[in-house]
């Protein structure tokens, strides 16, 4: 900020030095002592009180600086030749950006452009405005302006970019590519192109409209020598053949390049489809990858001949490449040589064991590497499962056949693992063979740590990977058998990689949802830490550890985290714009074009809607206890009402999705998949395989969650108002009737909750009273924990309407079946089915306690909060009563022993989980630390704890010259009864935390129990 110092506004520069010092060292209270001393000497200097502004927005006093700003900007108006200084106002456009006013940062650039209509100093500054807005049409109209003023090349870039962005991101029609076409060629009559990102914005527009021709006319004559790199304009020239259908002359372009660069892998795919005349490379360009354009290419509609012929043609620059290679890194010749037998193969004139052949040899040249698994993934999808075994005792063979260093032979080692993977080998191993393998594993990362004993530690350490698949094993082991013993002894040996080098985050992951599984959650929360999630991985890391703490107790870390990440995605969004004019002021147009549509799919994400939703949400779980807290919550949301339009058509918004899957474990591919939630289903369980239609599961879920979650805080608020008006109308006889819309809204908003489960509103009514009366078990909810606390809250709200004497009686079903008495029961009946089990937890599954917590935290206390809201309704006014006869005298009574029932049930229900969870946490620690301790130490050939006796044996046998002193040291450190502890303490927080909030919600139904008596008088 520094560098915006100078004289402005006739203040001298020494002055301003040291306020932009003050600011810069964050020293605010400082720069504020110093701002209010030059007001004091120049009281009507917009430049001072625009400084002024500036401190007092970064030390958050957001009003006065906005005061401020505005005495600023009215001086400006005053005295039209401050105008001219861009420094004032460009101080006001960023306090007034940091205010989320932009419309007055553009009401002052708009009008000092209108005192000086050719400043283009002011005009670049609008230009700027108008990109934080976003309007790309105002943008396009003032770079049009300023380019016919200065007849630079940049400003008609400005307006071209502008164009682009309104059809690429706006809703402008393709019609407008014809006059930023228009313009280009203009310019180019005159004067030329001089810059390679003009060349390149001018080729994207025509791409844009399927001009190819015209494209590569352009690229061909005396501009394409703009790009100065001679295979980046290779790439650009057979792109835009492919894409107009001349596949020959894209083909030999192709060719060219793979000359140029033998190793571009993409490109000869590119080549090979081209020569194939494949055109499904291009049909979702430019979002392409390599194992996209493997999965997508199709068999080619050519004669017998004609395929022999180019097939051969391509294994001619094949053998060519590969001749010529002159590095031991070079991968592309040797897949390309694999990639040729496939299509031959699918094309119906290969050969398997061509295939296999060409497989084996990039084995034994590539074997060792760790990308090897990967590379030949799609290759093995075209033989049968026979031919793959076959493949893989060839490769075991081949290895065995040749000795090398003990680096490349591990690394062929661990590549003979991966690849049974691939094949799907170990699903139907006996169990006996599984528990081999792991032990297998972990041997050789034992035998072969000395390989790593002079690599730093930040260094990746050879035969890591080990680990981690010895990990995957155990859990598949224990998703077969349901023994305990297997899933914490890969915690224990994820424990001990990460004694060893710190920094793995694949250990770190799979430890994370290890210990997910197992509920303890702080410390899946502190290893999501330890990944130091910054910036964009915020978005793309996140889905490891939040869907787990939305669900949970931990209140505290959930604020935390949706926090932190609200502030990122609301500062880079803010400040996105800042980087397009940089973009724009550097000429990089491409990218200033990619920043906006960054910003686009940000704002888009699912993640950054649901944590929208969330943060209200907890906010009103934390503060249900009190009504009046409670009250306060909901009015600083308005009520709900700006959360139901925030999700308004959510079915046919654009929603992205950018969270990394691939480093997910495989027995949870996506956050609503838990394999090791069911059953073991053997061979039917392939891993990735059907991730295209997981994904579409899960994003139809993340809209039902979405809306749903949308509608709550209006839905409690509602619920609130219905019960309170219904009971005051029987206290009260004659008195303030209840407001009719207010029930009204509730009954459409339930319809809209009853689609969301998929029923109409009387068809959900009825399933809910035919669950609370036995007829059908809780299963028909749905399968999954969500759907149980979907409909739960359906019925407490559900209850609230049927309260309200307006609307109810034209559900008669509803008053007769979902009354105050059904959510009691339904309540009472799940949560004492769930905490039944009484032995210690450390030896059950803990999936149960998730769906505990939410039917606590918030069907049964939207369920108090509505009691509570009648409670207060019963109580003496302190005004005189009017007369009220017998009939409502009843009424009366009968709803006083309604809301006493209900508080009695849930009073009960809540003491049964309080007693549960002290008797869990009462247990003693070292007795949950033996059962954990013992699960993975024992004396039988078979079962847990082989793997575990291998690490013991180690550490007990180590060599510390042969280790080195790092690692040595590191491994004594491991303690496995260490690692027990902390997953008993873990547990116990959890546990403890979700105490306190029962406890909480058993005070507040105690105080209204004692009230009671009052109400019946």
């Amino acid at each position: 900020m520094a560098s915006k110092v100078g004289m402005a506004g006739g203040i001298p520069e020494r002055r301003l030095r040291q306020i932009w010092d003050a600011i810069d060292s964050r020293q605010f209270k400082n720069a504020l002592k110093l701002s209010t001393s030059l007001l004091a000497k120049y009281p009507t200097s917009p430049y001072a009180l625009a400084l002024k502004a500036l401190i007092l927005e970064r030390m958050g006093r957001c009003d006065e600086a906005l005061s401020v700003c505005l005495s600023a900007k009215e001086l400006l108006h005053a005295n039209d030749s401050m105008l001219m200084d861009d420094l004032i106002l460009s101080t006001l456009q960023i306090v007034f950006h940091r205010l989320d006013r932009l419309d007055l940062a553009t009401g002052c650039y708009e009008y000092a452009c209108e005192k000086f209509p050719n400043n283009m100093q002011l005009m670049v500054g609008l230009f700027n405005c108008y990109g934080h807005e976003y309007s790309f049409v105002k943008q396009q109209q003032i770079a049009i302006k300023m380019y016919k003023i200065a007849g630079e090349e940049k400003f008609l870039l400005w307006a071209v970019c502008s164009i682009q962005l309104q059809v690429l991101c706006g809703n402008g029609g393709e019609k407008l590519l014809l006059l930023a076409e228009g313009l280009l060629k203009k310019h180019i009559a005159s004067h030329s192109l001089h810059e390679p990102e003009a060349l390149m914005v001018y080729i994207s527009v025509l791409e844009q409209q399927a001009k190819y021709g015209d494209a590569l006319e352009i690229l061909s004559g005396k501009l394409g020598l703009l790009i100065m790199i001679e295979v980046d304009r290779l790439r650009m020239q057979g792109r835009l053949l492919a894409r107009s259908g001349d596949y020959a002359a894209a083909a030999d372009i192709f060719q060219r390049v793979l000359e140029l660069c033998p190793d571009d892998w993409e490109y000869f795919l590119y080549y090979l489809g081209c020569l194939l005349e494949d055109d499904s490379s291009w049909r979702n360009w430019p979002f392409n990858d390599p194992v996209h354009l493997l999965k997508s290419c199709k068999v080619p509609q050519l004669t017998d001949e004609v395929f022999h012929s180019r097939i051969s043609t391509a294994s001619a620059l094949v053998q060519k490449l590969r001749s010529e290679a002159n590095s031991d890194f070079i991968r592309c010749p040797e897949l390309a040589n694999i990639e040729i037998e496939r299509r031959k193969l699918l094309y119906g004139q290969g050969d398997d064991s061509n295939l296999m052949e060409a497989l084996v040899h990039y084995f034994y040249r590539f074997g060792h590497l760790a990308c090897f698994a990967s590379d030949i993934e799609a290759f093995l999808q075209v033989i049968t499962h026979e031919k793959m075994m076959e493949f893989l005792e060839k490769l075991m063979s081949s290895c065995n056949a040749h000795s090398t260093a003990p680096t490349k032979a591990l690394g062929q080692s661990i590549t003979l693992l991966k690849v049974q993977e691939i094949i799907g080998n170990t699903v139907n191993l006996p169990l006996g063979v599984l528990d081999s393998s792991a032990v297998q594993m972990a041997e050789m990362y034992c035998k072969n740590l000395p390989l790593s004993k002079d690599l730093d530690i930040q260094e990746t350490m050879h035969g890591e990977e080990l680990l981690s698949m010895a990990c995957n094993v155990l859990v598949q082991l224990f998703w077969q058998t349901r023994k305990l013993g297997y899933l914490l002894e890969a915690i224990m040996i994820m424990e001990f990689g990460l004694t060893i080098r710190r920094y793995v985050w694949q250990y770190k992951i799979l430890l994370l949802h290890l210990y997910s599984h197992l509920g303890a959650l702080t410390l899946a929360y502190e290893w999501y830490k330890s990944l130091d999630v910054k910036n964009i991985l915020l978005e793309t890391v996140s889905h490891h550890i939040l869907p787990q703490i939305l669900l949970s107790p931990l209140w505290e870390e959930l604020n935390n985290y949706l926090t932190d990440y609200l502030k990122f995605m609301d500062e880079h969004l803010r400040e996105s714009a800042n980087l397009t004019f940089l973009a724009y002021g550097h000429r990089t147009y491409t990218k200033a074009i990619e920043f906006v549509q960054f910003k686009q799919r940000l704002q888009l994400s699912n993640q950054y809607l649901i944590v929208r939703l969330e943060v209200p949400n907890l906010q009103l779980r934390q503060n249900a206890d009190k009504i009046e807290d409670e009250e306060c919550v909901l009015e600083s949301l308005k009520n709900g009402s700006p959360l139901i339009e925030l999700t308004k058509d959510i079915g046919c918004k654009t929603l992205t999705f950018n969270e990394d899957l691939q480093l997910r474990p495989w027995w949870t591919p996506t956050s609503d998949e838990n394999y090791l939630l069911g059953s073991f289903d053997g061979a039917s369980h392939c891993p990735r395989q059907n991730m295209q239609q997981q994904m579409k599961e899960r994003e139809a879920n993340v809209r039902k969650a979405m809306e749903w979650r949308s509608l709550l805080p209006r839905m409690v608020y509602l619920s609130i108002q219905c019960a309170s008006a219904s009971f005051k109308e029987n206290v009260e006889a004659n008195g303030s009737l209840s407001k009719s819309e207010i029930p009204s809204e509730l009954g459409f908003l339930l319809e809209r909750y009853a689609k969301v489960l998929g029923y109409s509103l009387d068809d959900a009514i009825a399933m809910v009273a035919t669950v609370s009366s036995g007829q059908k078990s809780f299963e028909v909810f749905g399968s999954k924990s969500s759907d149980i606390i979907i409909w739960m809250n359906f019925a407490v709200f559900l209850s609230a309407w049927n309260f309200s004497h307006q609307d109810g009686l034209q559900h008669r079903e509803a008053k007769q079946h979902c009354s105050w008495h059904t959510v009691d029961s339904l309540l009472e009946k799940y949560i004492l089915e769930k905490i039944k089990f009484r032995g210690p937890l450390i030896s059950s599954p803990w999936n149960d306690l998730p769906v505990l917590v939410q039917l606590v935290t918030e069907p049964l206390a939207w369920h108090c909060l509505i009691i509570q809201s009648c409670q207060r309704s019963s109580l003496p006014s302190g005004k005189k009563k009017k007369r009220s006869g017998p009939s409502t005298d009843h009424s009366n009574s009968r709803l006083s022993h309604v809301v006493s029932d209900s508080i009695q049930s849930l009073w009960h229900t809540v003491g049964e989980v309080t007693k549960w969870l002290e008797e869990q946490i009462n247990r003693p620690e070292d007795e949950s630390v033996e059962i954990i301790v013992s699960s993975v130490q024992s004396e039988q050939p078979q079962g847990p704890g082989q793997v575990f006796k291998v690490i013991e044996d180690f550490v007990s046998s180590m060599n510390d010259f042969e280790l080195g002193d790092r690692i040595s040291q590191a491994i004594r450190s491991w303690n496995p009864s260490d690692v027990a502890r902390k997953i008993v303490t873990s547990q116990r927080q959890v546990l403890s935390k979700f105490l306190r909030i029962c406890e909480s919600k058993s005070k507040t139904l105690h105080a209204l129990k004692q009230q009671i008596p009052i109400v019946s008088n």
